[in-house]
């Protein structure tokens, strides 16, 4: 007879990283028992020592360690960081086509009336493109990083707060669009240190059609060129290239974790290390 791991078992492990649940069988209950209590310490040790190391030496969690990668490798192309609004109106988000009708309209976290949490970064950078085009010489290259907020299904791969890292250049010759979107891809993905990806056409509820960059079977960036119908509303005619990038998926694909939430925003994870150790 075999005797497989209780669910309480089950939960603790997973909750402390063990990723191999399905293959652990055991003879009879004394040993499953035993095991469990050996690699429950041993992932607590591992946990434990994670957690002094981030101390001692990383001082950042995972997802500002992405962060601030990319902000360096970005600023040292010639973007510039901008920052706009987390709480935007109504009306930014109908100009992105998530009107009554967008199924993403369901998943927007409301604070008043005619404002809400943003769910994207797009709107605020449309919004400084526009007036940035009169100011600057083309091509104008800028950046943001911060919070976004969706009322998504919780699975293995979705949070309800996130962070995004949204670049964007305007102003560059349209038939070198595709060309600088692999580029810019692989400007990303490089400073990452990740080499096995794969650029893969989506569809987009608001942008049509995108092309996202997929690591170890997930979607790490999202990539669209302009001209765009979009473009209309917010008064943009230059062509276009950009890249939306998920920075827990990025943190959770390169440490090999099964579960968003060991990356994302929590008062339980510390640099994807269960606190209750």
């Amino acid at each position: 007879m075999s005797v497989m791991l209780t669910e309480t078992q089950r939960q603790r492990l997973r909750e402390l990283g063990d990723t191999n649940l399905e293959n652990r069988v055991f003879s009879n209950v004394q040993e499953r028992d035993t095991a469990f209590k050996m690699l429950e310490q041993e992932l607590i040790q591992q946990g434990r020592q994670q957690l002094q190391r981030l101390r001692d030496y990383h001082r950042y969690p995972g997802v500002c360690r992405i962060e601030r990668l990319l902000t360096q490798t970005l600023t040292g192309e010639g973007f510039v960081q901008v920052v706009t609004p987390i709480i935007i109106a109504k009306d930014f988000l109908e100009k992105m086509s998530v009107t009554e009708e967008n199924p993403l309209r369901s998943q927007v976290y409301w604070v008043s009336r005619n404002e809400c949490l943003r769910p994207m970064l797009a709107p605020g950078l449309y919004y400084l493109l526009k007036r940035l085009v009169r100011l600057w010489e083309k091509p104008i290259r800028i950046f943001e990083v911060g919070p976004c907020f969706r009322k998504d299904s919780r699975g293995r791969e979705h949070l309800n707060e996130f962070t995004m890292l949204n670049l964007v250049e305007l102003g560059l010759p349209r038939k070198e669009a595709a060309g600088r979107l692999k580029k810019l891809a692989a400007l990303v993905m490089q400073a990452l240190d990740i080499d096995d990806y794969q650029l893969v056409s989506e569809s987009s509820e608001v942008y049509g059609t995108t092309v996202d960059i997929v690591a170890g079977g997930t979607e790490l960036c999202s990539a669209a060129i302009g001209p765009h119908p979009l473009d209309d509303a917010w008064g943009i005619v230059d062509p276009w290239v950009g890249l939306g990038l998920g920075l827990e998926r990025i943190v959770m694909t390169k440490e090999g974790y099964q579960n968003i939430q060991r990356v994302g925003r929590s008062l339980l994870y510390l640099d994807g290390v269960r606190l209750n150790i």
